[in-house]
């Protein structure tokens, strides 16, 4: 009897360990950790894109220009800048009224070809010639230095300081970022430029009686034509100045050290320079990037001449086209350690 008892005790005992282990193992083991990590792997993931899509947003967009323009225009260095170029035209304008006070002329009529010096004289009959006259003197030093400092110190800056990948986490990324340090070199190109001007503008009016203009062609035209054609110097000279910006933004993806790039810029801007008047050279000054800067005196004649404008115009263009490229290149293949 005892043996015919065997049987019911392992039914169940089988079947209870085969109905309570196994199935408990496979409905509250496997599943469960199946459900858990898959649903928590999916949730995190959307996540990533969501992030990525604002950045596309043209207010993101002038955002971080407008964050980039701000700190910029905020530091001492940028202020101390503006303060030597807005300096120059007063320097300038109070030089000319003490020598011409005796009622003699200034520097004996120097210059010729409306370049830089040959404006001085005619600062006395007009103080709006002041405003031509101080973007002739500070074009090719000054002017080129200070874009050189402001654009050197773009990536470069960064790196050093050790901020450069906390501005590289999402939703900045590198193209972005550089493509707002272009526009603030480009703004900053203008604002520069506009400060030369205003400031030789009100000491001008200042310092010397204002009234109807006589160009460099001979003919005469109203204070208000005078003041659009100055406008239009000052755009232009800013637009000169975007090639140099645009190497020196180059440079400074090329290293960590922010004075070893505004030094190499500043460098390169003198070298040019130099370059320029070697008549032996003439060969490769087309290529040069200050080599049309002086073409703005085209706009103070009647008609104007428009042909080194337009190549003054172009050699730009091509230098923003090639070292931005590079730049770009550079800067979305580089390691960034800091």
């Amino acid at each position: 009897m005892s043996r015919a008892d065997e049987p019911g005790t392992s039914d169940t005992g089988v079947v209870k360990s085969a109905d309570t282990d196994v199935p408990k193992t496979a409905d509250t083991g496997v599943p469960k950790t199946a459900d858990t990590r898959a649903p928590g792997t999916a949730d995190i993931r959307p996540s990533g894109p969501t992030t990525d899509r604002r950045p596309t947003s043209p207010l993101w967009a002038l955002a971080l220009f407008r964050s980039e323009l701000t700190t910029t225009l905020r530091r001492w260095r940028t202020l101390a800048l503006l303060g030597v170029l807005a300096l120059i035209p007063i320097l300038i304008g109070v030089a000319v009224k003490i020598e011409t006070s005796d009622g003699g002329g200034f520097g004996g009529g120097r210059g010729g070809g409306g370049e830089g010096p040959a404006f001085f004289p005619q600062i006395t009959n007009n103080g709006i010639f002041l405003v031509f006259a101080s973007l002739a003197a500070t074009l090719p030093v000054f002017l080129p230095m200070v874009i050189g400092v402001i654009t050197g110190d773009a990536i470069a800056g960064e790196a050093g300081s050790g901020t450069l990948r906390y501005l590289l986490v999402a939703p900045a990324g590198r193209t972005r970022l550089l493509l707002a340090k272009f526009t603030t070199s480009m703004a900053f190109c203008l604002i520069a430029t506009l400060v030369v001007a205003l400031s030789g503008l009100v000491t001008g009016a200042l310092l010397f009686p204002l009234g109807d203009v006589t160009l460099i062609s001979g003919i005469t035209v109203s204070f208000e034509e005078a003041l659009l054609r100055a406008l239009g110097v000052a755009a232009v000279v800013a637009l000169s100045l975007v090639g140099i910006a645009t190497v020196g933004l180059f440079i400074s993806t090329l290293t960590n050290s922010g004075i070893a790039a505004m030094a190499t810029t500043v460098g390169l801007v003198i070298t040019a320079q130099i370059l320029d008047t070697i008549p032996q050279l003439h060969a490769i000054h087309p290529y040069l990037f200050p080599h049309y800067w002086l073409s703005f005196a085209d706009l103070l004649r009647e008609p104007v001449y428009w042909d080194e404008l337009v190549k003054n115009l172009g050699l730009q263009g091509l230098y923003v086209a090639v070292f931005g490229s590079a730049a770009w290149a550079r800067f979305t293949a580089k390691d960034i350690t800091a």
